[in-house]
Protein backbone atom coordinates (compact mmCIF):
# COMPACT_ATOMS: atom_id res chain seq x y z
CA UNK A 1 0.00 0.00 0.00
CA UNK A 2 1.37 3.41 -0.92
CA UNK A 3 1.67 6.09 1.77
CA UNK A 4 -1.15 8.61 1.74
CA UNK A 5 1.06 11.56 2.57
CA UNK A 6 4.75 12.42 2.52
CA UNK A 7 4.91 12.45 6.31
CA UNK A 8 4.41 8.68 6.16
CA UNK A 9 7.91 8.57 4.68
CA UNK A 10 9.36 10.92 7.27
CA UNK A 11 9.74 13.89 4.95
CA UNK A 12 8.09 16.69 3.04
CA UNK A 13 7.30 17.62 -0.54
CA UNK A 14 9.80 19.04 -2.99
CA UNK A 15 9.15 21.55 -5.77
CA UNK A 16 8.08 18.80 -8.17
CA UNK A 17 5.48 17.35 -5.84
CA UNK A 18 7.52 14.24 -5.05
CA UNK A 19 7.98 13.02 -1.49
CA UNK A 20 11.42 13.75 -0.13
CA UNK A 21 13.06 12.02 2.82
CA UNK A 22 14.33 13.76 5.93
CA UNK A 23 17.27 16.06 5.38
CA UNK A 24 20.87 15.84 6.50
CA UNK A 25 22.09 16.46 10.01
CA UNK A 26 24.91 18.85 10.74
CA UNK A 27 27.54 16.12 10.89
CA UNK A 28 28.44 14.45 7.60
CA UNK A 29 28.90 11.10 9.32
CA UNK A 30 25.44 11.33 10.90
CA UNK A 31 23.71 12.27 7.66
CA UNK A 32 20.65 10.35 6.61
CA UNK A 33 20.67 9.73 2.87
CA UNK A 34 17.96 11.84 1.27
CA UNK A 35 15.86 10.16 -1.38
CA UNK A 36 13.17 11.47 -3.71
CA UNK A 37 10.50 8.78 -3.88
CA UNK A 38 8.80 8.62 -7.26
CA UNK A 39 5.22 7.49 -7.78
CA UNK A 40 5.51 7.46 -11.58
CA UNK A 41 4.98 4.56 -13.98
CA UNK A 42 8.46 3.08 -13.40
CA UNK A 43 9.74 2.19 -9.96
CA UNK A 44 13.39 2.82 -9.10
CA UNK A 45 15.67 -0.20 -8.66
CA UNK A 46 18.38 0.45 -6.08
CA UNK A 47 21.31 -1.88 -5.43
CA UNK A 48 22.84 -1.51 -1.98
CA UNK A 49 26.09 -3.35 -1.29
CA UNK A 50 29.17 -3.48 0.88
CA UNK A 51 32.45 -3.82 -0.99
CA UNK A 52 36.13 -4.07 -0.09
CA UNK A 53 38.55 -1.60 -1.61
CA UNK A 54 39.76 -4.36 -3.96
CA UNK A 55 36.23 -4.88 -5.29
CA UNK A 56 34.91 -7.96 -3.45
CA UNK A 57 31.53 -8.27 -1.75
CA UNK A 58 32.46 -11.39 0.22
CA UNK A 59 35.19 -13.98 0.63
CA UNK A 60 32.84 -16.76 -0.47
CA UNK A 61 29.69 -18.67 0.54
CA UNK A 62 30.87 -19.18 4.14
CA UNK A 63 31.84 -15.55 4.72
CA UNK A 64 30.56 -14.27 8.08
CA UNK A 65 31.12 -10.66 6.94
CA UNK A 66 33.29 -9.99 9.99
CA UNK A 67 35.51 -7.80 7.80
CA UNK A 68 32.58 -5.42 7.28
CA UNK A 69 30.50 -5.61 10.47
CA UNK A 70 32.17 -2.70 12.23
CA UNK A 71 31.34 -0.47 9.29
CA UNK A 72 27.76 -1.52 8.52
CA UNK A 73 26.60 -1.70 12.14
CA UNK A 74 27.89 1.64 13.41
CA UNK A 75 25.30 4.19 14.60
CA UNK A 76 26.31 6.53 11.78
CA UNK A 77 25.77 3.79 9.20
CA UNK A 78 22.35 3.03 10.66
CA UNK A 79 21.32 6.66 10.13
CA UNK A 80 22.54 6.60 6.54
CA UNK A 81 20.89 3.29 5.61
CA UNK A 82 17.60 4.33 7.18
CA UNK A 83 17.26 7.00 4.53
CA UNK A 84 17.49 4.29 1.86
CA UNK A 85 15.31 1.45 3.12
CA UNK A 86 12.44 3.63 4.31
CA UNK A 87 11.83 4.62 0.69
CA UNK A 88 11.46 1.02 -0.51
CA UNK A 89 8.40 -1.20 -0.52
CA UNK A 90 10.07 -4.30 -2.02
CA UNK A 91 13.28 -6.00 -0.91
CA UNK A 92 15.21 -8.35 -3.20
CA UNK A 93 17.66 -10.94 -1.85
CA UNK A 94 19.37 -14.13 -2.92
CA UNK A 95 19.31 -17.46 -1.12
CA UNK A 96 22.54 -16.92 0.81
CA UNK A 97 21.44 -13.56 2.20
CA UNK A 98 17.93 -14.84 2.89
CA UNK A 99 19.31 -17.65 5.03
CA UNK A 100 21.78 -15.32 6.73
CA UNK A 101 19.28 -12.55 7.38
CA UNK A 102 16.55 -14.83 8.75
CA UNK A 103 18.99 -16.50 11.13
CA UNK A 104 20.28 -13.22 12.57
CA UNK A 105 17.72 -10.44 12.24
CA UNK A 106 14.83 -11.84 14.32
CA UNK A 107 17.13 -12.04 17.33
CA UNK A 108 18.48 -8.54 16.75
CA UNK A 109 14.95 -7.18 16.39
CA UNK A 110 13.78 -8.73 19.66
CA UNK A 111 16.92 -7.84 21.62
CA UNK A 112 16.06 -4.96 23.99
CA UNK A 113 19.67 -3.78 23.82
CA UNK A 114 19.43 -3.20 20.05
CA UNK A 115 19.12 0.38 18.91
CA UNK A 116 15.76 1.76 17.84
CA UNK A 117 16.98 1.97 14.24
CA UNK A 118 18.10 -1.66 14.32
CA UNK A 119 14.70 -2.78 15.59
CA UNK A 120 12.92 -0.59 13.02
CA UNK A 121 14.98 -2.12 10.20
CA UNK A 122 14.35 -5.61 11.56
CA UNK A 123 10.60 -5.02 11.64
CA UNK A 124 10.70 -3.64 8.10
CA UNK A 125 12.63 -6.67 6.86
CA UNK A 126 10.17 -8.98 8.56
CA UNK A 127 7.08 -7.47 6.95
CA UNK A 128 8.05 -5.75 3.68
CA UNK A 129 7.41 -7.54 0.39
CA UNK A 130 10.44 -9.77 -0.20
CA UNK A 131 11.43 -11.51 -3.42
CA UNK A 132 13.95 -14.29 -2.83
CA UNK A 133 15.82 -15.44 -5.93
CA UNK A 134 16.91 -19.06 -5.72
CA UNK A 135 17.09 -22.14 -7.91
CA UNK A 136 16.81 -24.47 -4.93
CA UNK A 137 14.52 -22.91 -2.32
CA UNK A 138 10.81 -23.67 -2.41
CA UNK A 139 8.00 -21.49 -1.08
CA UNK A 140 7.58 -23.86 1.85
CA UNK A 141 11.18 -23.16 2.89
CA UNK A 142 10.41 -19.47 3.28
CA UNK A 143 7.42 -20.19 5.45
CA UNK A 144 9.53 -21.90 8.12
CA UNK A 145 10.93 -18.52 9.26
CA UNK A 146 9.41 -15.78 11.38
CA UNK A 147 9.29 -13.44 8.41
CA UNK A 148 6.16 -12.96 6.33
CA UNK A 149 5.32 -11.56 2.88
CA UNK A 150 8.12 -13.41 1.06
CA UNK A 151 8.03 -15.40 -2.15
CA UNK A 152 10.49 -17.39 -4.23
CA UNK A 153 11.34 -16.32 -7.78
CA UNK A 154 13.70 -17.88 -10.33
CA UNK A 155 14.44 -15.27 -13.02
CA UNK A 156 15.82 -11.96 -11.66
CA UNK A 157 15.63 -10.09 -14.97
CA UNK A 158 12.03 -11.03 -15.78
CA UNK A 159 10.83 -10.55 -12.21
CA UNK A 160 12.41 -7.13 -11.73
CA UNK A 161 11.12 -5.93 -15.10
CA UNK A 162 7.65 -6.85 -13.89
CA UNK A 163 8.16 -5.24 -10.48
CA UNK A 164 9.26 -1.96 -12.07
CA UNK A 165 5.84 -1.48 -13.64
CA UNK A 166 3.85 -2.67 -10.60
CA UNK A 167 2.51 -0.25 -7.97
CA UNK A 168 4.91 0.55 -5.17
CA UNK A 169 7.90 2.53 -4.06
CA UNK A 170 11.58 1.70 -4.58
CA UNK A 171 12.85 -1.84 -5.19
CA UNK A 172 15.89 -2.43 -2.97
CA UNK A 173 18.42 -5.16 -3.80
CA UNK A 174 20.15 -6.08 -0.56
CA UNK A 175 23.83 -6.88 -0.99
CA UNK A 176 23.36 -9.88 -3.30
CA UNK A 177 26.28 -9.80 -5.75
CA UNK A 178 24.94 -12.37 -8.22
CA UNK A 179 21.60 -10.58 -8.49
CA UNK A 180 23.23 -7.17 -8.79
CA UNK A 181 25.45 -8.45 -11.60
CA UNK A 182 22.48 -9.95 -13.46
CA UNK A 183 20.46 -6.75 -13.16
CA UNK A 184 23.39 -4.56 -14.17
CA UNK A 185 23.88 -6.59 -17.33
CA UNK A 186 20.18 -6.14 -18.10
CA UNK A 187 20.42 -2.37 -17.46
CA UNK A 188 17.80 -2.64 -14.73
CA UNK A 189 19.68 -0.93 -11.88
CA UNK A 190 18.88 2.77 -11.59
CA UNK A 191 20.97 3.63 -8.54
CA UNK A 192 23.94 2.14 -6.70
CA UNK A 193 24.81 2.63 -3.04
CA UNK A 194 28.26 1.25 -2.29
CA UNK A 195 29.73 1.18 1.20
CA UNK A 196 33.47 0.92 0.57
CA UNK A 197 35.18 -0.70 3.54
CA UNK A 198 38.88 0.02 4.18
CA UNK A 199 39.94 -3.60 3.84
CA UNK A 200 41.23 -5.86 1.08
CA UNK A 201 40.03 -9.45 0.78
CA UNK A 202 42.46 -10.69 -1.83
CA UNK A 203 39.82 -12.83 -3.51
CA UNK A 204 36.25 -14.03 -3.25
CA UNK A 205 33.02 -12.88 -4.89
CA UNK A 206 33.35 -9.79 -7.06
CA UNK A 207 30.54 -7.30 -6.66
CA UNK A 208 30.51 -5.96 -10.22
CA UNK A 209 30.52 -7.95 -13.46
CA UNK A 210 33.81 -8.12 -15.35
CA UNK A 211 32.13 -8.52 -18.75
CA UNK A 212 29.76 -5.53 -18.73
CA UNK A 213 30.52 -1.80 -19.04
CA UNK A 214 28.27 1.02 -17.81
CA UNK A 215 28.49 4.72 -17.00
CA UNK A 216 27.29 6.35 -13.79
CA UNK A 217 26.99 9.81 -12.29
CA UNK A 218 28.06 10.51 -8.73
CA UNK A 219 25.03 11.64 -6.73
CA UNK A 220 26.58 11.85 -3.29
CA UNK A 221 29.25 10.69 -0.86
CA UNK A 222 29.20 10.20 2.88
CA UNK A 223 32.07 9.32 5.17
CA UNK A 224 31.70 7.24 8.32
CA UNK A 225 34.41 8.92 10.42
CA UNK A 226 34.34 6.41 13.27
CA UNK A 227 35.22 3.47 11.00
CA UNK A 228 36.84 4.98 7.90
CA UNK A 229 34.23 3.61 5.47
CA UNK A 230 32.94 5.74 2.60
CA UNK A 231 29.51 5.46 0.99
CA UNK A 232 29.15 6.28 -2.69
CA UNK A 233 25.79 6.98 -4.31
CA UNK A 234 25.61 6.69 -8.10
CA UNK A 235 22.75 7.20 -10.56
CA UNK A 236 22.45 6.24 -14.19
CA UNK A 237 22.76 9.34 -16.40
Amino acid sequence: MLPQRCSDLGGGVDHSGSCRGQGASASEGDRKEERVVSFGPQRTVIADAVVSIDGYSSTGPDDDMSWAMEHISSPQSEVFYEGIWRGASTAVVGRTNWEGFTSVWPGLTEDPSSSTRTRDLGNWLATVEKVVFSTTLQQADLETTQWTNARVARDPEAEVRSLKTAPGRDILVLNSASIIQTLLKADLVDELYLTVVPATLGGGVRLLPTDHASTWQLAGTTTIPTTGAVTLHYRRP
